[in-house]
């Protein structure tokens, strides 16, 4: 039995291809501007990398994601929240909390001991804690995504930034850069801004250990470090890249329709 996943997010597409219930093949590519030309590039290259010829040798597919409406291929679409609870309980049995910070918006959830999602709260009016903050104040303080997470790692005195609104909180690093701050209190004062709020999420569906984050932004080990200083537990570390967990979380759910 051979089923798939497609993951189709503002940012990136992420296909994963099980086989017999492991994983076979997945793929990473940045999203274009048509959400269905991406989960047909995504796919495309999954099924390379699992030595299949065409969509037609795949016996399911769901689509997921911000895009999952525009994956015309797949058989039916299931909501992200439910795709990452999935495949975070998967990866980590233990796991009862999922973070998962997209480009876009970022989303909490709490699972029961089968991978149910019990509660969940999401943020998908503001860019504040997405991966299109993170990425708007790597380009302010000119250092990169993997640069600003080294720098935060850095930090001593981290400034308060308050400001809610990404594009506010902006105007604050701008303001900060120019009286001369230090840019790894800088960075250090971000992560510890965009954790308060994610935090605040977390709080509102309940912390329970485990706890996992999921998306891009999880590769991020400053914002890692900031929650778990602010929450006082450790976050789990998952055994895949955790880009893919939306698309893996699909593929199980591709599984079970076919009864297995």
């Amino acid at each position: 039995m051979v089923v798939a996943g497609c993951d189709i997010g503002s940012a990136t597409g992420k296909a994963v291809v099980m086989r017999n219930g492991t994983i076979a093949a997945y793929v990473i590519i940045p999203s274009t501007p048509n959400p269905e030309k991406t989960a047909r590039l995504a796919m495309d290259e999954a099924l390379k990398k699992a030595a299949l010829s065409s969509i037609a040798d795949l016996d399911y597919i769901v689509g997921t994601g911000y895009g999952r409406l525009k994956v015309g291929f797949a058989h039916e679409n299931v909501s992200e929240i439910t795709c990452h609870a999935r495949g975070a309980h998967w990866l980590c049995p233990t796991i009862r909390t999922v973070l998962d910070i997209g480009g876009q918006d970022c989303k909490a959830m709490s699972l029961d001991e089968k991978g149910k999602v019990v509660d969940f709260v999401l943020n998908d009016k503001c860019a504040a804690g997405t991966g299109r903050f993170f990425e708007n104040m790597a380009r302010v303080l000119d250092c990169g995504l993997d640069g600003l997470s080294a720098l935060s790692l850095q930090g001593r005195n981290p400034p308060l930034i308050t400001s809610q609104c990404s594009v506010f909180a902006e105007s604050e690093v701008v303001t900060l850069i120019n009286e001369g701050v230090d840019l790894a209190d800088i960075a250090a004062g971000i992560h510890n801004s965009i954790a308060n709020r994610l935090v605040s999420m977390l709080r509102r569906v309940g912390v329970v250990e485990d706890v996992a984050l999921t998306g891009g932004c999880a590769k991020n080990r400053g914002l890692v470090k900031a929650l778990e200083d602010k929450l006082g537990v450790k976050v789990r570390t998952l055994p895949v890249d955790p880009q893919i967990v939306g698309a893996i979380g699909a593929a199980l759910v591709a599984k079970e329709r076919l009864g297995s």
